[in-house]
């Protein structure tokens, strides 16, 4: 559990620190090993945490860059004092190239929507946390603190093959061309911030998939991934092709998630329109 306030951590106050007392117990597979169970509980208990954190210091009008800091302060402190032996990729701290070298590599991002997160009322704000380990993600939780979900690699589905009906794009800067593959699988375009808002409106029907062009970086997909991997979905780049993380340069040009059936005609419709736009 988290440390208690009389042994928190000196970067982040003490009476910033969440209240775990009233959590339920991690949802995780019974046939997982035990070591990935402890790392899936970890993620998941640190993900919910920082994201009560952030409900806090958003009812207290903390800006962003306040926010996105203390939570980062509060992520780190937790990583060093539990997971001493691991390296921490952070979208909110300075890269050190030694994680290249690391056997286990967290990737979080403190605060995925800092935009939605300032719009009140707006709930597509989530918290991300993921390890990498042996060149996978091997586990990870997300967050949506003002919905109050937590999703997770241990025990997470989706349920049988779908069509895809509705997919989640970029509120901001969605590319042109997911309007031609929309209308080609008679699908509508669902805008919405955070890639892990995304992701979850994926894993609980809302939408069916999940495009993005553009760019992000890993901890922008990393926890995502790492859940929709573990309840079945198809992650992949844009192309059909792989995923990668930790590597030297944490760019990742784009992403697609979404039912493992529809993901050779997406592939498909994505390479045609996209090269139609260029």
């Amino acid at each position: 559990m988290p440390a208690t306030p009389e042994d928190a951590p000196q970067d982040t106050p003490a009476d910033l620190r969440p209240d775990r007392s009233a959590d339920p117990p991690p949802n995780l597979g019974s046939d997982l090993p035990a070591a990935l169970l402890a790392d899936i509980a970890l993620a998941e208990e640190l993900a919910g945490a920082a994201g009560e954190l952030l409900l806090r210091l958003r009812a207290d009008g903390a800006d962003r860059v306040a926010a996105d800091g203390t939570a980062d302060a509060y992520l780190l402190a937790e990583l060093a004092a539990r997971r001493p032996g691991d390296a921490v990729l952070s979208e909110e701290s300075p890269d050190d190239p030694a994680r290249l070298a690391s056997a286990r590599v967290w990737i979080v991002d403190p605060l995925d929507g800092t935009r939605e997160y300032r719009a009140p009322g707006r709930t597509d704000w989530a918290v991300h946390v993921a390890l990498w380990s042996g060149g996978e993600l091997v586990a990870g939780a997300v967050t949506l603190p003002a919905l109050g979900e937590l999703w997770s690699s241990g025990a997470v589905a989706v349920g049988p093959d779908r069509p895809v009906r509705r997919i989640a794009v970029s509120r901001t800067r969605a590319p042109a061309w997911t309007a031609a593959v929309a209308a080609d699988l008679g699908a509508e375009l669902v805008p919405m911030g955070s890639a892990g808002a995304k992701v979850a409106a994926v894993l609980r029907g809302e939408v069916d998939a999940y495009l993005h062009d553009g760019g992000q970086y890993e901890w922008d997909s990393a926890a995502p991934v790492a859940v929709a991997r573990a309840a079945g979905l198809h992650t992949a780049r844009i192309d059909g092709s792989p995923l990668e993380y930790n590597r030297p340069d944490p760019w990742s040009p784009d992403l697609m998630v979404c039912p493992p059936g529809a993901a050779g005609r997406m592939v498909e419709l994505v390479t045609l329109h996209r090269e139609e736009s260029s």
